[in-house]
């Protein structure tokens, strides 16, 4: 194979973007969604910093919206188990859309109120998270089973290009026309993708399905726990996240380590650069099959480039090993993602969504604590450094301990061949 022809293989993969029209009405719909959250969260913090002058309110906020996302994503899974889940785009996305326009308008109040900021942001919290389990479920239904490495990495590309740009027209907002005005465009893109919902063909549930209940939630949960390979991609990102978060210490980087607070956004922005260029050159990622080992080997990657950050001589060098770093946890995702999607049965797919959102969340909640926390005690580069070496000391951990999960194969993996054969069984005309 010739060099161009090894290049030509990396680029991005869009054969479920020009295959699939459903996929697309989805990617573009999740990429509008992102990019006017993203506006939203620089608008939301800085009204409620302005209107009160406090930083314990601004991050009371998280606390507020926490409770909701935890309780609403494993119902939400449970019921994007049970009903038709593209009504359930549908009418989580009006939610969003009313919620963020009770936003607007009080932004736009003469004396906006702080508590209605609060109240909006935990029922918007709890329709996104009512939300996501569905179209996480849904989205592996509009593609062929061996596309659905290359749609986890379309899709992620899409978000990365929302992350990466709301934030800049989010602030660029704020400081000429208001807040309010954020707001707006969040509605806009809502409104958008509400109607690519509605536009969606209908994906009835294939067989018999579970009312939601406790008894489901606890069945679902009792499935993940119970398949060492699922288990292994919940720890793995626990344990990344968990012990190499830096987020949280990014000013204090900038503005006492480098003593260069006006390079503050480069640190916010390195890792989404490098996440989207790894998306960008993710075509071989449909051609690795020891899934397992992929996951496990980006995310050493992504705490040793956090461990070599919280040693490095200038904001640039950390810069660069930050966007190492974006890359290696992108990798990690679309793998993870892929052994998910390729692996779960449809009729579970959608509480197990909804414990993936438990791991994205309890996992950086507590590794912005303990990097606060060891940064106060020790030193903002001791507090980057061991978190990087601990992530990479329990990832490895977890791969020796999980060796159903470090040795996946998806050609020989028995979830993944019976899954594989479900959904060509369900493709097949009915016979006469």
């Amino acid at each position: 194979m010739t060099l161009r022809e090894r290049l030509r293989g990396m680029r991005l993969d869009t054969t479920p973007l020009r295959e699939s029209r459903d996929f697309r009405l989805l990617f573009v719909a999740g990429t509008v969604f992102y990019f006017g959250a993203m506006v939203s969260y620089v608008a939301i913090p800085y009204q409620l910093y302005t209107e009160t002058g406090s930083n314990f309110a601004v991050g009371a906020l998280g606390i507020v919206e926490l409770v909701p996302l935890l309780f609403f994503g494993l119902y939400g899974g449970a019921l994007a188990d049970h009903v038709d889940r593209r009504r359930m785009l549908i009418w989580t996305a009006v939610a969003q859309v009313v919620l963020t326009g009770v936003l607007a308008a009080n932004a736009f109040a003469e004396d906006p109120q702080v508590w209605l900021i609060y109240v909006v942001g935990g029922l918007h919290a709890a329709a996104s998270a009512m939300q996501r389990p569905s179209k996480e479920a849904l989205e592996p239904r509009t593609v062929r089973h061996d596309q659905i490495a290359a749609a986890n990495a379309l899709s992620s590309f899409g978000m990365q290009i929302g992350l990466l740009v709301g934030p800049a027209v989010g602030g660029l907002l704020v400081a000429s026309v208001g807040i309010g005005w954020c707001f707006v465009v969040d509605v806009s893109g809502l409104l958008v993708a509400t109607t690519l919902f509605v536009v969606l063909r209908p994906y009835p549930h294939a067989g018999e399905t579970t009312p939601p209940s406790l008894q489901g939630i606890g069945e679902g949960i009792r499935y993940a726990v119970g398949r060492r390979d699922l288990l292994g991609t919940y720890l793995v990102d626990i344990a990344a996240m968990l012990m190499a978060m830096p987020v949280v210490l990014f000013p204090a980087l900038a503005a006492d380590v480098f003593a260069r607070p006006e390079l503050l956004g480069m640190l916010y922005s390195a890792e989404t650069v490098g996440a989207i260029a790894a998306t960008a050159t993710s075509g071989w990622a449909s051609r690795v099959h020891h899934h397992g080992r992929a996951v496990v080997i980006a995310a050493l990657c992504y705490g040793a480039a956090i461990a070599l950050m919280g040693v490095a001589p200038n904001l640039y060098v950390a810069a660069v090993l930050l966007a190492c770093a974006g890359a290696a946890d992108m990798v990690s995702g679309i793998f993870r993602s892929t052994i998910w999607n390729q692996t779960i049965p449809d009729g579970m797919r959608g509480r197990l969504a909804g414990i993936e959102m438990l791991s994205y969340s309890v996992g950086p909640l507590g590794g912005q604590t303990r990097a606060g926390l060891v940064a106060d005690a020790w030193s903002v580069r001791a507090s980057i450094t061991s978190g990087g070496i601990l992530c990479v000391v329990g990832v490895a951990a977890t791969a020796a301990w999980l060796r159903d999960f470090w040795s996946y194969d998806s050609r020989t993996d028995e979830h993944a061949v019976a899954e594989r054969a479900a959904r060509e069984a369900a493709a097949q005309p009915p016979q006469p």
